[in-house]
């Protein structure tokens, strides 16, 4: 009688694992950090230092802006430069032809690239590339070459002087189309097209469902449509000459040939009252910006 041996399986060893630890960088990973963050600091010091000087001098006397060494504090904050802006020119009319002007002309050319853009994209209607390609060229086009044929215009209207002068000619946006054309282009069509079977218009289309899915894109070209509009220089000096109508960028224009090039002072306290609506907005909505190019930037 034979007796069988059973065998237990071996078990092979298996080599116990050290416990994972921190991951160690790489040297060079860290000096490519410690450069990034240094020309990251460098290029805000470029923008900012400019920016505060300009602020400081606005409250400096005239011999303080001439001192050496240079002296970034001023002896005493005084309102002195805000109150000869003030008394030379009317900077509260200029303060608010430039509202008006800025918050008109970014809402209509919000509005009509709105509107083409949607008739380029969603309308079916004849040579609407033609009319995209149109649109990619006036881009290429610099606004400088149609001043003279627009400034006939309007003077042959007698418009000078007057405020749809100044806003009329700059209306048309093939940015903001471009822009709005290439978002559109990314929306989903079954949205559209379950709207369409239930009995919605092109109009309540474009308002009820096109407009909500495309917010952070009109808010960039928004953003960008008030910068311009409130930093617009050339066409508004050419069209007026009545202190009464003129904007801001028109204005400081207007005190340097009252006070002359040496009252730097006055003229920093007026590029303070011109500059700071626009930073404070752009600080703002800085994240809708990137945020609403970024949506714009898919191609179709």
């Amino acid at each position: 009688m034979s007796a069988t041996i059973q065998r237990e399986p071996r078990t092979q060893d298996v080599p116990e694992q050290a416990p994972a630890g921190p991951r160690r960088r790489r040297p060079f990973r860290g000096h490519l950090d410690a450069g990034l963050y240094l020309t990251m600091l460098a290029a805000i010091l470029v923008m900012a230092v400019p920016l505060i000087w300009m602020f400081m001098a606005s409250y400096k006397q005239q011999g303080e802006l001439y001192s050496l060494p240079l002296q970034w504090l001023p002896e005493a904050f005084q309102w002195a430069n805000y109150e000869q802006v003030a008394s030379s020119i009317p900077i509260g009319r200029m303060f608010l032809n430039s509202v008006a002007i800025t918050l008109i002309g970014a809402g209509l050319k919000v509005f009509l690239g709105l509107c083409c853009a949607y008739a380029v994209v969603f309308v079916d209607v004849p040579f609407r590339k033609a009319v995209f390609v149109v649109v990619l060229f006036a881009l290429l086009i610099p606004g400088q070459i149609t001043i003279i044929p627009n400034y006939t215009l309007i003077a042959s209207l007698g418009w000078l002087n007057t405020y749809q002068g100044i806003l009329v000619p700059g209306l048309a946006s093939a940015f903001g189309t471009f822009l709005f054309r290439q978002h559109f282009m990314s929306l989903p069509a079954s949205v559209l097209e379950a709207a369409e079977m239930d009995g919605a218009g092109h109009w309540r289309r474009l308002w009820r469902f096109v407009v909500p899915m495309s917010v952070p894109t009109i808010a960039a070209v928004g953003l960008v449509s008030l910068v311009n509009e409130w930093n617009e220089y050339l066409w508004p000096m050419l069209v007026t000459d009545n202190p009464r109508t003129m904007t801001l960028p028109v204005g400081l224009t207007l005190l340097q040939s009252i006070d002359g090039m040496q009252n730097w002072g006055v003229l920093m306290a007026a590029t303070v009252i011109v500059t700071t609506p626009m930073l404070v907005i752009f600080l703002i909505l800085q994240r809708r910006l990137v945020a609403g190019l970024t949506a714009g930037a898919v191609t179709g």
